[in-house]
């Protein structure tokens, strides 16, 4: 089981946005030296707090500032673009990264972004669906293109002149295309089990229970054994809010203060998923009352922190309670309001809990 880092990236809007950049870039590169395997971004065009408009050109900036990490995007809302558009930007910064992509996808979930590319009224799950067909068929062949779908076209037929290159679209670096994953948070999520059928790998997100990520894994398998095809466990990646201190004391103390970034996050969180009557995705039990879904319970239910020994303690329970290791364990990234804590975190994860981790469950598959 491998390590990455899940980055909305959420921050406080008041902050600059040009050093916000300069912090993400700088926690991406971090990760990348303490061999961090992959780092997920989102794509947002009208929120202040979620203020990346777009994840590759991002990417871009780190290709050469990196040595190993992979880039995937967390994820492209994929109704509000054109495929053959999307097709060719994934395929050229597939190029520029030598391969370091996953194509991380999804319906798009920020109602101001979805009112902004008016796809309300839409089915973004069948638009998703199309579109992923339309690129994937893109790579797949050479123009002249005559695809037809029910929300877009893609047709070069009359103007393709071979001597001067006219015509042809880009193909990944990666044959036959890059992996392709999609985020999941539901309870019981239909979008599992939809990649299940789809062969298509999961993340399961950071701000929901234990027991509702336990149950993205049952609807992926129902989706692979209905496609009869046996699920992969490394195909799924679960995120989790993790903080690791040199003491339980110190985890504390920073969790307990009011203006904490952990603590923001999910104060921000609360209030959004409430906006949209989905406090489900952050309830432990179907019995648990709204009224329980406080900012203190969401820390209480969802972040991992302590010691690195604590840390590792909790680590296993977990994926215990999950059914056993998956392919990748994200880290979500928090806005860096004590820089020292966050990459003290980064670095402890890394070098004290996931090595501990890792030896402990590669003995217990030795004495299987």
């Amino acid at each position: 089981m491998e390590l990455g880092l899940f980055m909305m990236p959420l921050h406080d809007q008041r902050r600059n946005y040009t050093e916000v950049l300069k912090q993400d870039r700088e926690a991406i590169i971090l990760a990348d030296r303490l061999d961090f395997k992959e780092v997920w971004v989102g794509e947002h065009t009208t929120c202040s707090c979620e203020p990346i408009a777009d994840p590759l050109q991002f990417f871009a900036t780190l290709v050469h500032a990196t040595k190993q990490i992979k880039f995937a995007t967390g994820v492209l809302n994929v109704p509000q673009h054109h495929p053959a558009r999307l097709a060719s930007q994934i395929a050229q910064f597939d190029h520029l990264s030598e391969g370091r992509y996953i194509m991380g996808v999804g319906v798009g979930g920020l109602v101001t972004d979805i009112e902004l590319y008016d796809t309300a009224d839409k089915n973004r799950v069948e638009m998703t669906v199309e579109s992923i067909k339309m690129m994937h068929q893109i790579w797949s062949q050479s123009a002249p293109y005559n695809i037809k779908g029910k929300y877009w076209d893609i047709v070069v037929e009359k103007t393709i002149i071979p001597s001067l290159g006219f015509g042809p679209m880009l193909k990944p670096y990666q044959h036959p295309f890059p992996e392709l994953a999609i985020s999941v948070m539901s309870p019981n999520s239909s979008s599992a089990r939809q990649a299940g059928e789809n062969n298509w790998s999961i993340v399961s997100a950071n701000f929901t229970p234990t027991a509702n990520v336990k149950t993205h894994w049952e609807q992926y398998v129902v989706g692979s054994e209905k496609a009869g095809r046996r699920p992969d466990r490394k195909k799924w990646r679960i995120a989790r809010s993790i903080l690791v201190a040199d003491s339980d004391a110190e985890a504390k103390d920073y969790l307990a203060e009011p203006s904490s970034s952990v603590r923001w996050y999910y104060d921000y969180i609360v209030e959004d998923m409430k906006a949209f009557k989905m406090l489900g995705v952050l309830k432990p039990t179907m019995n648990t009352l709204d009224s329980d879904v406080t900012v203190q319970n969401c820390l209480d239910w969802m972040v991992i922190s302590g010691s690195p020994k604590t840390v590792m303690d909790k680590l296993v329970a977990f994926i215990d309670d999950v059914g056993g290791p998956v392919g990748k364990l994200l880290m979500t990234q928090k806005d860096w309001d004590k820089p020292n804590v966050h990459r003290r975190s980064m670095e402890l994860l890394a070098t004290q809990v996931m090595p501990k981790l890792s030896q402990h469950y590669g003995s217990l598959k030795a004495a299987e």
